[in-house]
């Protein structure tokens, strides 16, 4: 009774309509949600070996799956209006919380246990403030009820094993066997989420809202980009000293390339892509919408965070004026760097494949060109690999607009129409705003 009355104060839940964007909410969400992928480049940066790598893809994973059910839920209700707000704050406190433990999760389970429960026991409250609200959204529509029904078994065996995670490990004494453990409990959560929306399909799902959900994952992941930039900064002590010519140039370059991936996917690929969404209907929408969006994001984000580590480290290394400028990049960091743009690259033609059923033979040269790169830079200053690096992202870039002048001025042309009809229309609607009332002389 008292949840009803405090529905009818905050105000009910408003369900999304065709034509909505992302409120302010979500992206005030989204911010909380990536600083979680800032954790995760942070940890893995102060030990870069394969198995803290392997660790980092492991959170990142299930993380991520858990912003597909964010967005599935925010596909149905506004995350910003009535008493949904309060119920997402819990949310986002719990996401805050399993973002700071995330340090924690993989430690040795003998030396700090509180880590690994505190970790679990909030992706358990995220996943359960998801749950609740879209039960709440479906209540009157059994077909849907039924749909949400056979992601329970996924919802429970998930938080079972992150918990089994947690706390098995701790009770072996060989450390060897304890890390096995843990990391095949979490690889199983993996394989268990992703696999299960795909056995699931997409009977009675829908996507109310084509706009809605390409601008959410548009955002998120232009707000990765911006968190690649924070973390190299960040982390490679460009702040701690006076600034050089080689570290400004090493800055610019970095800023460069990020704004060649930047433009690689939002120039035509993400524009055509959303028309595409716009395009199906029923369940070839919904399977568009997971396929390209909920799963092939996520080689696009990992790519992010992985090239995040090389630039961090090789920006480092240029800044630190105690090391040579002559002297080539030491460690994984020019694997990391070339591997995590190739990620990138490699994510976003799957998207384009599965969209728009088109490759661009430009981008599979410019990833075996990256691929084959890669023991030369490995022998290369680190300022003269991160420039080949950025030649490669605009060389690609240049390529793709003189060779697709045609189609990427008309699908430019669609979009400005498109724009340009939905805000005479908006224009039109809110002129009602200065009519005057009746029986008042207009002016």
């Amino acid at each position: 009774m008292s949840g009803k009355r405090g529905r009818g104060r905050l105000g009910p839940a408003v369900a999304v309509a065709p034509g909505a964007r992302v409120d302010r909410f979500e992206v005030f969400f989204d911010l909380v949600f990536v600083f979680s992928f800032f954790i995760i480049t942070r940890a893995t940066a102060l030990d870069i070996n394969g198995t803290n790598l392997l660790h980092a893809l492991l959170v990142l994973a299930v993380l991520w799956w858990s912003w597909v059910v964010h967005s599935v839920v925010a596909t149905r209700v506004r995350l910003g209006e009535g008493f949904v707000p309060v119920l997402m704050v819990v949310g986002m406190a719990a996401l805050f919380t399993f973002a700071l433990a995330l340090p924690q999760a993989f430690r040795d389970p003998g030396e700090n246990a509180a880590g690994p429960m505190v970790a679990a026991g909030s992706y358990v409250i995220i996943r359960l403030v998801h749950f609740a609200l879209y039960r709440h959204v479906v209540r009157d529509n059994p077909e849907e009820r039924r749909q949400l029904l056979r992601f329970a078994p996924e919802l429970v065996l998930s938080t079972v094993l992150l918990l089994a995670a947690a706390l098995i490990p701790a009770q072996l004494q060989d450390p060897g066997r304890a890390a096995l453990t843990r990391d095949g409990l979490w690889a199983t959560v993996v394989v268990l989420q992703y696999g299960s929306g795909l056995l699931a399909g997409t009977w009675g799902w829908r996507v109310t809202s084509a706009e809605h959900w390409t601008e959410r994952y548009d955002l998120i992941l232009i707000i990765a980009l911006g968190e690649s930039v924070i973390s190299v900064g960040v982390g490679s002590n460009l702040l701690g000293q006076p600034p050089t010519w080689p570290a400004v140039a090493a800055a610019v370059l970095g800023i460069v390339f990020t704004a060649a991936l930047w433009w690689a996917h939002y120039d035509w690929v993400g524009p055509a892509a959303r028309i595409a969404l716009h395009a199906a209907e029923g369940r070839p929408r919904v399977a568009m919408a997971r396929d390209a969006y909920a799963y092939l994001y996520l080689p696009m984000i990992a790519g992010i965070i992985l090239f995040a580590l090389g630039a961090e480290r090789i920006v480092h290394e240029i800044a630190d004026p105690h090391i040579p400028l002559t002297e080539r990049a030491h460690g994984p960091s020019v694997a990391l760097l070339f591997g995590g743009v190739i990620c990138y690259f490699c994510g976003n033609m799957l998207f384009q494949l599965r969209t728009l059923h088109t490759l661009s033979w430009i981008r599979v040269g410019t990833v075996l060109a990256l691929a084959v790169s890669i023991p030369i830079a490995s022998r290369l200053p680190g300022l003269a690999a991160l420039t080949l690096l950025t030649a490669s992202c605009v060389g690609l870039v240049a390529l793709e607009v003189l060779t697709m002048g045609e189609a990427r001025d008309a699908l430019h042309e669609v979009v400005v129409e498109e724009r340009t009809t939905h805000e005479t229309r908006e224009a039109a609607w809110r002129a009602r705003w200065h009519e005057p009332e009746p029986g008042e002389p207009s002016t």
